[in-house]
């Protein structure tokens, strides 16, 4: 049985991470701030009391969470909407620290505890920008040191996270660069919930908050299933602890049109919601799209569920969640 520490593990990935950590008997420890994760997504899994409550952004219970643990799976950082991460250079400044300060002291955390692998979950945010926001790019592993210029104070922080894992001495190292997932246990709240979760939000809200959608809808996004992240992260997992480190894509390459995706919602919802448009907000990037070959080559990974399946199956858990709040 592996003793194992999965940092966010209260939040959105961390937590479908902790429940295969358990199915497979492992020792779990869970260390969480709670601000955008909540113990009930923890609440079945029998680890709400091993659930280490505090800031990373202290390294003293950044060492103290981390000790006795083999393999770290790192998920904790300021994560959220593009308004959140990038509405101001206050923000962007604020991302970046913040972003930093963590990373910084779970990697101490690592090599003074002796941690022998760390996964760790980075993002598209760590490719050029520029190329985000022209034609329609397919991004390889390799492209992020051809040109460097991530994307704002998160992508630089994410950057940044993957150069200090590279120097890490006697440690192995898988770095998984999420696509845009999404599932059951998103975070919907308002203040910085991310595209799927904010149309079925107000979806499932309508008609008390209104369904207005940022920018004009044509930005394109490939959006990948919790479940197939949760798969690929453990084949990357046990492919580090054989064969070394790696990093690689993971995503979908099933494209949608922001626009398409509020109709799809809406469909969803059962609801005659009329479609709006405010192109005075931040739209983000328009055209992310992962190359894949990296993980099919080397973990035998490539996603399995479609975008509508995946959606029904995120309204449904949505719907049951928003009902539950006060």
């Amino acid at each position: 049985m592996a003793r194992v520490a999965v940092t966010g593990g209260a939040g959105f990935l961390g937590s479908h991470i902790v429940r295969r950590l358990r199915q497979e008997g492992n020792e779990v420890s869970v260390v969480d701030d709670l601000s955008s994760g909540s113990l009930a997504n923890l609440k079945d899994l029998a680890t709400q009391e091993d659930c280490r409550v505090g800031d990373l952004k202290d390294y003293d219970f950044a060492k103290e969470s981390l000790k006795g643990a083999e393999t770290v799976f790192h998920f904790a950082a300021e994560v959220g909407s593009v308004a959140y991460l990038h509405g101001s250079d206050a923000r962007e400044l604020a991302a970046l620290q913040a972003n930093l300060s963590i990373d910084v002291n779970v990697f101490r955390a690592c090599i003074a505890n002796g941690v022998s692998n760390v996964v760790f979950a980075s993002s598209v945010s760590v490719y050029p920008i520029d190329e985000q926001m022209g034609s329609r790019s397919q991004f390889k592993e390799e492209d992020s040191e051809r040109r460097v210029n991530p994307e704002g104070g998160y992508g630089w922080a994410k950057y940044m996270a993957e150069k200090e894992l590279a120097l890490m001495p006697e440690v192995k190292v898988g770095v998984a660069r999420i696509f845009h997932a999404y599932g059951e246990n998103i975070y919907l709240k308002p203040d910085r919930s991310q595209v799927i979760a904010s149309l079925i939000r107000k979806a499932a809200s309508f008609p008390q908050e209104g369904f207005v959608v940022w920018g004009d809808g044509s930005q394109r996004r490939c959006f990948v299933f919790i479940d197939d992240v949760v798969d690929a992260l453990f084949r990357l997992r046990n492919h580090i602890a054989r064969r070394g480190s790696l990093t690689v894509n993971i995503g979908s390459t099933e494209e949608v049109t922001v626009r398409n995706l509020a109709q799809r919602v809406i469909a969803l919802s059962g609801k005659e919601i009329p479609l709006e448009f405010d192109t005075t907000k931040p739209t983000g990037a328009l055209n992310r799209m992962p190359d894949l070959q990296r993980a099919k080559r080397e973990l035998g990974w490539s996603p399995t569920t479609n975008l509508g399946e995946g959606l029904k199956r995120t309204y449904g858990w949505a719907l049951r969640r928003l009902s539950q709040s006060p």
